[in-house]
């Protein structure tokens, strides 16, 4: 096995440079050429190569979302932090930009980005005449450029109807929100609901009465839909409801005890993305637990391909996630 000494000889430095290099000493001043020398050598080597792990400088970390969206969905605060901890962990040295900054505050010279939120196609151009290294989270908003790692939604909500089905349930509803297209302004369709519909329709199931949607993701936006569904459809009501994410969940479950609809005897409720609050709700929220963790790190993995082994071919990436069964279900 390589020692630290046989790098040294090899790439013709002190073992005591070699040694800070390959520890990341931040008090260690050498020359990029040096360290680049020293890591050529020490993969070469096959040295203790899974814990060698440079610093990549200069990575922009494009949080593309307000104050407000971040404040209504409690993911993306947590996916924020857990990008800048896991950073930190592969020595990436992150430099956030928000969007109100605007695109153009990109620097040209950054290594690369990993981007949350939605982007429109000037913003894209941009990003495209920067760099090709770019990871996606969440969406694939230009997949023959850039890198994405997303939750396989389409997957998730089939998995939903078909725990309703095996319980039962034919008369199933959605709840969901929608999201303006930054190029035009106008609301665009959620995937979510879309494999709700393409799903619903193979069964010989879907009914348009039964599907409610509204811009946002919110607690108030999903409160103010169900509230709506139960005016609307009253003794009609669907017996289950998939809902796109658990901040609409938490509000449609409000509307239900307000209204006393028994949860889940009458209307069982199934949402996505497992945030702390489901368990504490009443009653306690049966969700789709997406890995925030992996998801963040699988994007970082993708980016450091991109940049360290010089990968042309574009990944996109489909992560799957587990159902977590509480008492909103029956």
């Amino acid at each position: 096995m390589a020692t630290i000494r046989d790098i040294a000889k090899q790439a013709g430095y002190s073992i005591s440079t070699v040694s800070r290099v390959l520890n990341n000493d931040p008090d260690l001043s050498v020359s990029e050429e040096t360290r680049e020398k020293i890591y050529e050598v020490a993969e070469k080597l096959n040295y203790r190569k899974k814990t060698i792990r440079k610093v990549i400088r200069n990575i922009a970390f494009l949080y593309w979302l307000t104050d407000k969206e971040e404040l209504e969905d409690v993911y993306y605060k947590t996916m924020r932090m857990e990008m800048e901890k896991l950073a930190k962990e592969f020595n990436l040295e992150l430099q956030m930009y928000k969007i109100s900054d605007g695109i153009d505050q990109i620097p040209e010279n950054i290594e690369g980005f990993i981007a949350v939120g939605i982007f429109s196609d000037r913003e894209l151009e941009r990003l495209r005449s920067i760099t090709t290294n770019g990871v996606f989270i969440d969406l694939s908003p230009d997949p023959r450029c850039f890198d994405s790692v997303r939750p396989d939604l389409t997957q998730i909500t089939e998995r939903a109807i078909d725990f309703f089905l095996e319980k039962g349930h034919t008369d199933i509803g959605f709840i969901g929100g929608t999201y303006p297209n930054p190029n035009t302004g106008k609301d665009e369709m959620d995937s979510r609901e879309r494999a709700f519909r393409n799903y619903m329709k193979a069964k010989g199931l879907l009914k348009e009465e039964y599907i409610f949607c509204h811009r946002g993701f919110s607690f108030d936006n999903g409160y103010e839909l169900m509230t709506k569904a139960i005016e609307t459809l009253g003794d009609r009501l669907p017996t289950a409801f998939f809902v796109a994410a658990d901040p609409i969940a938490v509000g449609c479950l409000q509307a239900l005890n307000e209204h006393r609809i028994a949860i889940p005897d009458r209307v069982s409720v199934i949402s996505v993305n497992n945030i702390s609050i489901t368990k504490y709700v009443s009653p306690p929220l049966t969700t789709f637990h997406i890995d925030i963790h992996e998801i963040c790190k699988s994007a970082i993995e993708l980016l450091l391909e991109r940049i360290q082994r010089k990968r042309k071919i574009v990944k996109t990436l489909l992560l799957g996630a587990e159902l977590i069964v509480r008492k909103s279900t029956n």
